[in-house]
Protein backbone atom coordinates (compact mmCIF):
# COMPACT_ATOMS: atom_id res chain seq x y z
CA UNK A 1 0.00 0.00 0.00
CA UNK A 2 1.37 3.74 0.04
CA UNK A 3 3.02 3.16 -3.44
CA UNK A 4 2.47 6.81 -4.60
CA UNK A 5 5.51 8.33 -3.83
CA UNK A 6 6.76 5.09 -2.82
CA UNK A 7 6.79 3.18 -5.81
CA UNK A 8 9.92 1.47 -4.90
CA UNK A 9 8.80 0.10 -1.63
CA UNK A 10 7.14 -2.91 -0.35
CA UNK A 11 4.30 -2.09 2.10
CA UNK A 12 2.02 -4.35 3.86
CA UNK A 13 -0.74 -3.95 6.05
CA UNK A 14 -1.41 -7.57 7.92
CA UNK A 15 -4.90 -8.55 10.02
CA UNK A 16 -5.81 -11.40 12.09
CA UNK A 17 -9.27 -10.99 11.78
CA UNK A 18 -11.12 -11.80 8.82
CA UNK A 19 -14.11 -9.16 9.19
CA UNK A 20 -11.71 -6.45 9.44
CA UNK A 21 -9.61 -8.12 6.19
CA UNK A 22 -12.48 -7.26 4.31
CA UNK A 23 -12.88 -3.85 5.47
CA UNK A 24 -9.12 -3.64 4.64
CA UNK A 25 -9.35 -4.90 1.11
CA UNK A 26 -12.41 -2.83 0.23
CA UNK A 27 -10.86 0.32 1.31
CA UNK A 28 -7.84 -0.86 -1.27
CA UNK A 29 -10.26 -1.72 -3.66
CA UNK A 30 -12.06 1.64 -4.13
CA UNK A 31 -8.88 4.03 -3.94
CA UNK A 32 -7.17 1.94 -6.23
CA UNK A 33 -3.99 1.51 -4.00
CA UNK A 34 -2.11 -2.26 -4.20
CA UNK A 35 -2.49 -2.79 -7.97
CA UNK A 36 0.73 -4.48 -8.01
CA UNK A 37 -0.01 -6.59 -5.45
CA UNK A 38 -3.42 -7.90 -4.38
CA UNK A 39 -2.02 -9.36 -1.23
CA UNK A 40 -0.82 -5.91 -0.04
CA UNK A 41 -3.64 -6.74 2.83
CA UNK A 42 -3.60 -9.78 3.76
CA UNK A 43 -3.73 -12.19 6.99
CA UNK A 44 -0.22 -12.68 9.09
CA UNK A 45 -0.08 -16.19 8.27
CA UNK A 46 -0.17 -15.48 4.28
CA UNK A 47 2.95 -12.92 5.01
CA UNK A 48 4.99 -15.55 6.85
CA UNK A 49 4.70 -18.00 4.08
CA UNK A 50 5.02 -15.93 1.20
CA UNK A 51 7.76 -13.92 2.62
CA UNK A 52 11.72 -14.92 3.35
CA UNK A 53 14.03 -13.36 6.47
CA UNK A 54 16.25 -13.26 3.52
CA UNK A 55 14.45 -10.70 1.07
CA UNK A 56 12.33 -9.13 3.94
CA UNK A 57 9.52 -6.47 2.80
CA UNK A 58 10.12 -2.65 3.91
CA UNK A 59 7.74 -1.42 6.25
CA UNK A 60 4.87 -3.73 7.65
CA UNK A 61 1.55 -2.58 9.51
CA UNK A 62 0.05 -4.94 11.85
CA UNK A 63 -3.16 -3.72 12.90
CA UNK A 64 -4.64 -5.38 16.27
CA UNK A 65 -1.51 -7.23 16.70
CA UNK A 66 -3.13 -8.47 20.07
CA UNK A 67 -4.88 -11.08 17.65
CA UNK A 68 -1.31 -12.57 16.64
CA UNK A 69 -1.11 -16.05 17.66
CA UNK A 70 1.57 -17.08 20.56
CA UNK A 71 1.14 -20.63 19.62
CA UNK A 72 1.29 -23.09 16.65
CA UNK A 73 -1.52 -24.28 15.48
CA UNK A 74 -3.32 -26.16 12.27
CA UNK A 75 -2.62 -23.14 9.79
CA UNK A 76 0.71 -21.63 11.69
CA UNK A 77 3.10 -24.03 12.28
CA UNK A 78 5.35 -21.15 13.90
CA UNK A 79 5.73 -20.44 17.62
CA UNK A 80 5.28 -16.12 17.28
CA UNK A 81 3.67 -14.81 14.64
CA UNK A 82 5.45 -11.08 16.00
CA UNK A 83 8.49 -12.72 15.70
CA UNK A 84 8.39 -14.14 12.43
CA UNK A 85 6.68 -10.86 10.87
CA UNK A 86 9.99 -8.75 12.51
CA UNK A 87 12.08 -11.05 10.72
CA UNK A 88 10.81 -10.67 7.08
CA UNK A 89 10.34 -6.73 7.73
CA UNK A 90 12.94 -3.76 7.58
CA UNK A 91 10.34 -1.43 9.78
CA UNK A 92 7.63 -3.00 11.78
CA UNK A 93 4.60 -1.02 13.20
CA UNK A 94 2.26 -3.30 16.04
CA UNK A 95 -0.49 -1.76 17.38
CA UNK A 96 -1.47 -3.58 20.18
CA UNK A 97 -3.76 -3.72 23.41
CA UNK A 98 -2.94 -6.26 26.03
CA UNK A 99 -6.88 -5.81 27.01
CA UNK A 100 -8.14 -6.83 23.60
CA UNK A 101 -6.46 -10.17 23.35
CA UNK A 102 -9.28 -12.79 23.11
CA UNK A 103 -8.08 -16.43 22.66
CA UNK A 104 -5.86 -18.85 24.49
CA UNK A 105 -3.40 -18.82 21.02
CA UNK A 106 -3.11 -14.94 21.48
CA UNK A 107 -2.46 -14.95 25.00
CA UNK A 108 0.99 -13.30 26.13
CA UNK A 109 2.08 -13.52 29.46
CA UNK A 110 2.99 -11.00 31.02
CA UNK A 111 7.18 -11.23 31.13
CA UNK A 112 6.52 -11.39 27.22
CA UNK A 113 4.56 -8.26 26.96
CA UNK A 114 7.45 -6.75 29.36
CA UNK A 115 9.76 -7.83 26.99
CA UNK A 116 8.42 -6.30 23.95
CA UNK A 117 7.69 -3.10 25.66
CA UNK A 118 11.43 -2.51 26.54
CA UNK A 119 12.60 -4.07 23.21
CA UNK A 120 10.50 -1.04 21.26
CA UNK A 121 11.81 1.32 23.87
CA UNK A 122 15.36 0.62 23.49
CA UNK A 123 14.84 1.51 20.03
CA UNK A 124 12.87 4.89 21.01
CA UNK A 125 9.98 3.38 18.92
CA UNK A 126 7.67 2.78 22.08
CA UNK A 127 4.04 4.90 21.63
CA UNK A 128 1.56 4.58 24.55
CA UNK A 129 -1.50 5.62 23.56
CA UNK A 130 -3.82 6.41 25.67
CA UNK A 131 -6.93 8.08 25.15
CA UNK A 132 -9.55 6.07 23.14
CA UNK A 133 -11.13 8.24 20.12
CA UNK A 134 -13.98 5.97 18.86
CA UNK A 135 -16.14 7.21 22.17
CA UNK A 136 -17.23 10.17 21.81
CA UNK A 137 -17.70 10.20 25.30
CA UNK A 138 -16.13 12.06 27.96
CA UNK A 139 -13.60 11.05 30.59
CA UNK A 140 -15.95 10.27 33.09
CA UNK A 141 -17.89 7.86 30.63
CA UNK A 142 -14.93 6.23 29.52
CA UNK A 143 -14.07 5.08 33.02
CA UNK A 144 -17.06 4.11 34.06
CA UNK A 145 -16.97 1.37 30.93
CA UNK A 146 -13.29 0.66 31.91
CA UNK A 147 -14.25 0.46 35.61
CA UNK A 148 -16.39 -2.61 34.72
CA UNK A 149 -13.65 -4.67 33.23
CA UNK A 150 -10.82 -3.47 35.09
CA UNK A 151 -11.90 -2.75 38.78
CA UNK A 152 -14.88 -4.98 38.80
CA UNK A 153 -16.97 -2.72 39.86
CA UNK A 154 -20.24 -0.65 38.92
CA UNK A 155 -20.00 2.95 40.28
CA UNK A 156 -22.84 5.99 39.34
CA UNK A 157 -23.65 6.46 35.74
CA UNK A 158 -22.15 10.14 35.16
CA UNK A 159 -24.08 12.56 33.20
CA UNK A 160 -22.71 13.03 29.70
CA UNK A 161 -24.69 15.47 27.77
CA UNK A 162 -22.84 13.63 23.93
CA UNK A 163 -23.35 9.75 24.80
CA UNK A 164 -26.30 8.01 25.09
CA UNK A 165 -25.43 5.52 27.90
CA UNK A 166 -28.39 3.32 29.21
CA UNK A 167 -29.55 0.19 30.86
CA UNK A 168 -32.21 -1.66 29.91
CA UNK A 169 -34.56 -4.22 32.49
CA UNK A 170 -35.94 -5.99 29.21
CA UNK A 171 -33.74 -7.31 26.71
CA UNK A 172 -36.62 -6.89 23.75
CA UNK A 173 -37.12 -3.34 24.52
CA UNK A 174 -32.96 -2.38 24.07
CA UNK A 175 -33.64 -4.56 20.52
CA UNK A 176 -36.33 -2.45 19.80
CA UNK A 177 -34.37 0.44 20.64
CA UNK A 178 -31.29 -0.31 18.12
CA UNK A 179 -33.86 -1.01 15.59
CA UNK A 180 -34.90 2.01 15.72
CA UNK A 181 -31.36 3.76 15.93
CA UNK A 182 -30.05 1.33 12.95
CA UNK A 183 -33.26 3.23 10.60
CA UNK A 184 -30.98 5.63 9.85
CA UNK A 185 -27.85 4.09 8.83
CA UNK A 186 -26.63 7.40 6.96
CA UNK A 187 -26.04 8.45 10.39
CA UNK A 188 -23.92 5.07 11.17
CA UNK A 189 -24.41 1.44 11.87
CA UNK A 190 -26.38 0.22 14.80
CA UNK A 191 -26.47 -3.66 16.33
CA UNK A 192 -27.32 -5.50 19.17
CA UNK A 193 -23.78 -7.78 20.38
CA UNK A 194 -23.72 -10.76 23.16
CA UNK A 195 -20.85 -12.11 24.60
CA UNK A 196 -20.27 -15.30 23.84
CA UNK A 197 -22.48 -17.23 26.19
CA UNK A 198 -24.52 -19.15 23.54
CA UNK A 199 -23.79 -22.42 22.15
CA UNK A 200 -22.76 -21.64 18.29
CA UNK A 201 -20.80 -24.02 15.29
CA UNK A 202 -20.23 -22.57 11.98
CA UNK A 203 -19.93 -25.59 10.52
CA UNK A 204 -23.55 -27.37 11.09
CA UNK A 205 -26.78 -26.31 12.10
CA UNK A 206 -28.52 -27.04 15.68
CA UNK A 207 -30.39 -30.02 16.44
CA UNK A 208 -34.49 -29.60 15.08
CA UNK A 209 -33.48 -25.88 14.86
CA UNK A 210 -32.73 -23.50 11.64
CA UNK A 211 -30.27 -21.45 13.42
CA UNK A 212 -27.96 -21.25 16.70
CA UNK A 213 -30.24 -18.45 18.86
CA UNK A 214 -29.49 -15.88 21.62
CA UNK A 215 -31.79 -16.05 23.74
CA UNK A 216 -32.02 -13.43 26.44
CA UNK A 217 -35.36 -12.69 28.42
CA UNK A 218 -38.23 -12.44 25.74
CA UNK A 219 -35.81 -11.22 22.88
CA UNK A 220 -34.47 -14.68 20.60
CA UNK A 221 -32.11 -13.87 17.62
CA UNK A 222 -29.85 -15.88 15.59
CA UNK A 223 -26.14 -15.60 16.16
CA UNK A 224 -23.93 -13.82 13.56
CA UNK A 225 -23.41 -15.00 10.17
CA UNK A 226 -26.28 -17.24 9.78
CA UNK A 227 -28.82 -15.18 8.25
CA UNK A 228 -28.29 -15.09 4.09
CA UNK A 229 -28.75 -11.53 2.55
CA UNK A 230 -30.73 -11.36 -0.64
CA UNK A 231 -27.85 -10.11 -2.44
CA UNK A 232 -24.95 -12.33 -1.29
CA UNK A 233 -23.24 -12.29 -4.20
CA UNK A 234 -22.72 -8.35 -3.72
CA UNK A 235 -22.72 -8.49 -0.18
CA UNK A 236 -20.83 -11.73 0.65
CA UNK A 237 -17.48 -8.75 0.56
CA UNK A 238 -18.61 -6.77 3.18
CA UNK A 239 -18.07 -7.23 6.84
CA UNK A 240 -20.73 -8.42 9.29
CA UNK A 241 -22.16 -5.07 10.57
CA UNK A 242 -22.09 -3.84 7.07
CA UNK A 243 -24.67 -6.45 5.83
CA UNK A 244 -28.73 -4.84 6.03
CA UNK A 245 -30.46 -8.53 7.83
CA UNK A 246 -27.22 -8.31 10.64
CA UNK A 247 -29.58 -6.06 12.44
CA UNK A 248 -31.91 -9.23 12.75
CA UNK A 249 -28.56 -11.36 14.15
CA UNK A 250 -26.82 -10.95 17.50
CA UNK A 251 -22.56 -9.85 16.86
CA UNK A 252 -19.62 -11.39 18.61
CA UNK A 253 -16.46 -10.06 19.50
CA UNK A 254 -15.60 -12.35 16.15
CA UNK A 255 -17.64 -10.03 13.94
CA UNK A 256 -17.42 -6.32 15.76
CA UNK A 257 -13.37 -6.33 17.12
CA UNK A 258 -12.28 -3.47 14.88
CA UNK A 259 -15.57 -1.77 13.75
CA UNK A 260 -17.17 1.31 15.27
CA UNK A 261 -21.16 1.24 15.11
CA UNK A 262 -23.19 4.49 16.30
CA UNK A 263 -25.34 2.61 18.97
CA UNK A 264 -24.50 -0.75 20.05
CA UNK A 265 -26.64 -2.74 22.40
CA UNK A 266 -25.08 -5.23 24.13
CA UNK A 267 -26.49 -8.51 25.50
CA UNK A 268 -24.02 -9.33 28.79
CA UNK A 269 -24.99 -13.21 29.22
CA UNK A 270 -24.37 -15.49 32.17
CA UNK A 271 -21.08 -15.87 32.14
CA UNK A 272 -20.76 -12.27 33.82
CA UNK A 273 -22.10 -12.03 37.39
CA UNK A 274 -22.39 -9.53 40.26
CA UNK A 275 -21.86 -10.71 43.59
CA UNK A 276 -21.42 -9.25 46.70
CA UNK A 277 -20.80 -5.60 45.29
CA UNK A 278 -18.08 -6.77 42.48
CA UNK A 279 -18.52 -8.26 39.16
CA UNK A 280 -17.28 -12.04 38.34
CA UNK A 281 -16.01 -13.70 35.81
CA UNK A 282 -18.08 -17.10 35.22
CA UNK A 283 -16.07 -19.41 32.64
CA UNK A 284 -18.61 -21.97 33.54
CA UNK A 285 -21.13 -19.96 31.57
CA UNK A 286 -19.24 -19.57 28.77
CA UNK A 287 -19.47 -21.14 25.39
CA UNK A 288 -16.34 -19.65 24.12
CA UNK A 289 -14.08 -22.38 23.48
CA UNK A 290 -11.27 -19.95 22.79
CA UNK A 291 -11.21 -18.45 25.77
CA UNK A 292 -11.71 -21.02 28.36
CA UNK A 293 -9.80 -23.71 26.93
CA UNK A 294 -6.20 -24.33 28.59
CA UNK A 295 -3.27 -22.48 27.45
CA UNK A 296 0.15 -23.98 27.12
CA UNK A 297 2.75 -21.61 28.86
CA UNK A 298 6.44 -21.30 27.65
CA UNK A 299 7.53 -23.59 30.88
CA UNK A 300 5.08 -26.29 29.52
CA UNK A 301 2.68 -25.97 32.11
CA UNK A 302 -1.20 -25.92 31.38
CA UNK A 303 -3.18 -22.97 32.49
CA UNK A 304 -6.27 -21.62 32.21
CA UNK A 305 -6.46 -17.62 31.40
CA UNK A 306 -10.16 -17.49 31.05
CA UNK A 307 -10.05 -14.67 33.83
CA UNK A 308 -8.13 -12.97 31.88
CA UNK A 309 -9.33 -12.75 28.46
CA UNK A 310 -13.45 -13.04 29.62
CA UNK A 311 -12.96 -9.54 30.76
CA UNK A 312 -11.19 -8.54 27.31
CA UNK A 313 -14.47 -9.96 25.59
CA UNK A 314 -16.72 -7.61 27.56
CA UNK A 315 -14.58 -4.91 26.94
CA UNK A 316 -14.57 -5.22 23.09
CA UNK A 317 -18.33 -5.11 23.10
CA UNK A 318 -19.27 -2.14 25.64
CA UNK A 319 -16.78 0.01 23.70
CA UNK A 320 -18.05 -0.22 19.82
CA UNK A 321 -20.85 2.17 20.14
CA UNK A 322 -19.45 5.80 18.84
CA UNK A 323 -22.59 8.03 20.39
CA UNK A 324 -24.35 5.14 22.04
CA UNK A 325 -24.14 2.15 24.36
CA UNK A 326 -27.19 0.27 25.68
CA UNK A 327 -26.82 -2.62 28.32
CA UNK A 328 -29.16 -5.45 29.15
CA UNK A 329 -27.53 -7.93 31.52
CA UNK A 330 -29.03 -11.95 32.06
CA UNK A 331 -27.98 -12.32 35.55
CA UNK A 332 -30.69 -10.98 37.98
CA UNK A 333 -28.01 -8.71 40.41
CA UNK A 334 -25.85 -7.23 37.76
CA UNK A 335 -29.12 -6.40 35.87
CA UNK A 336 -29.97 -4.54 39.11
CA UNK A 337 -27.04 -3.12 39.99
CA UNK A 338 -26.74 -1.30 36.51
CA UNK A 339 -30.30 -0.13 36.70
CA UNK A 340 -29.43 1.35 40.11
CA UNK A 341 -26.21 2.72 38.83
CA UNK A 342 -28.67 4.29 36.48
CA UNK A 343 -31.06 5.76 38.83
CA UNK A 344 -28.78 6.76 41.45
CA UNK A 345 -28.62 10.44 42.55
Amino acid sequence: MLRQGFSNLENYVLVNHDEQLKVYQDIVNKLNLGVNNKNDVSKPTHFITTHSPNAPADVVLVDEAHLLWTQGKQAYRGQNQLEDILKRSRITVAIFDKNQMLKTEEYLEPDDIRRMEERADSQGNLIMLSNQLRINANAATIKWIRDITEKKMISKIPKDDNYDLRIFSDAKKMYEAIQHKAQDEDKGLSRILATFDWKYNSKRKPDNADYWMVTAGDLSLPWNLQLKPKNARSLKKLAWAEQPQTINEVGSTYTIQGFDLNYSGVIIGPSVKYRHGHIVFDPSESENTNAIRNRTLKNGKKMKVADRLLPNELNVLLTRGVNGLYIYAVDDELRRALLEAENRT
